[in-house]
């Protein structure tokens, strides 16, 4: 065994290069910027490339230009940097784009508290473009999960060819842990599809929706095309209805008919339990020793983790909730992901929200007694 004491920002920043990533471009932000500096110390020595932009709309634009041509990449930023992230988020989106983000969490709205964390950017993670395309988000609740999903981000990127965002925050980001990353384990890396140079490449290119293209470098053998604007498979510009229709049902599909492939979940169900608890990100860990505190008392109690929070997960929380009675949902905000789970609950089962935005941590006492699980 290895055992390093490190902060999550490290882990990601190290996940990063297991995956593979040859390119960086990001702008210093609190509570990020650890994950620029450690990429700077570690990119160059691969051969790949870590850029401090002019601000974070060119960040992420230099992320794009790098994907296509061949380049792994990823970009960090939080609350504001997200915001002016948004436009080639959509870009990235339409141009089938793999990119790796992180948002690494802090009290908002606008500028908010830089050095105090927070969970509420989960919708706007989903909903923050133009066209209201599904998205893939992680949510991790500690250094080594920073590590694991910073490494599953890389792979579901290059795997459905879209930017996927792992929303870390503050508590993880700078949080120190005693963590052995070599005994993690991770799957295969992922490596880009890419056509062969005496094969016919269309940009976009497939025969079912959920088809997932393959892809050619720019600046390689093939023409390849790339446009903001509605576009046909081989990407020229197109106002034809059915195509444009049949483009969109791709960009949803090639995600929602995979679910099963992208849904992480951490599941500790106990038979004949009642309640359930559904939490994600750093609130899972108070959940947890207030799992532990309940069962010390002899009641019987489930607790569901959700690692990948888009697209929802609706099978396996569905699952979960059989033969529940009480579904409690604490998050650090005022309520954002319990909007998804109001969807699936039954008629019958009563949901609990539980909510802080004050900059501090939810604890699990405030958890057992607003649950009414005293």
């Amino acid at each position: 065994m290895s055992y390093e004491f490190i902060e999550g920002n490290e882990a990601v920043a190290r996940a990063a290069m297991k995956a593979g990533c040859n390119f960086f471009a990001g702008y210093p932000i609190t509570p990020a910027s650890s994950i620029f500096q450690s990429m700077l110390d570690l990119i160059p020595s691969t051969g790949g490339m870590a850029i401090q932009a002019e601000d974070e709309i060119a960040a992420i634009g230099f992320c794009i230009g790098a994907a296509m041509a061949g380049r792994k990449v990823m970009t960090a930023t939080s609350g504001p940097g997200i915001s002016l992230y948004s436009e080639n988020l959509g870009l990235a989106t339409i141009g089938e784009t793999p990119m790796v983000i992180i948002n690494v969490q802090r009290q908002g709205p606008a500028t908010g508290s830089a050095t105090k964390g927070a969970e509420g950017d989960i919708q706007f993670t989903r909903w923050g473009t133009s066209g209201g395309l599904p998205v893939i988000a992680l949510s991790p609740a500690s250094v080594a999960e920073a590590y694991e999903l910073t490494y599953h981000a890389f792979n579901l990127a290059e795997r459905f060819r879209v930017p996927v965002t792992l929303l870390s925050n503050k508590e993880v980001g700078l949080t120190r842990e005693r963590v052995d990353l070599d005994a993690i384990k991770l799957p295969p890396r992922r490596e880009r599809i890419k056509v062969a140079e005496d094969e016919a490449f269309v940009p976009h290119g497939f025969q079912s929706s959920a088809d997932v293209p393959v892809m050619a470098d720019i600046g390689g053998e093939h023409i390849v095309r790339y446009t903001t604007s509605t576009h046909d498979q081989v990407a020229k510009l197109t106002t034809n209805p059915e195509i444009i229709g049949d483009m969109l049902a791709h960009y949803n599909n090639k995600i929602i008919n995979h679910v099963d492939e992208i849904t992480r979940v951490k599941e500790d169900f106990e038979t004949g339990a009642q309640t359930l608890f559904i939490s994600y990100g750093v609130t899972s860990r108070s959940v947890a020793a207030a799992v532990e505190t309940v069962r010390r008392k002899g009641r019987k109690i489930s607790s569901l983790v959700i690692q990948t929070l888009w697209p929802v997960p609706e099978k396996v929380i569905l699952e979960a909730m059989q033969g529940i009675k009480k579904v409690i949902v604490p998050e650090m905000n005022l309520g954002q992901y319990l909007l998804e789970i109001q969807r699936l609950v039954p008629a019958n089962v009563e949901l609990v929200g539980i909510n802080k935005m004050n900059t501090t941590l939810i604890s699990p006492r405030q958890i057992i007694e607003e649950g009414g699980l005293l």
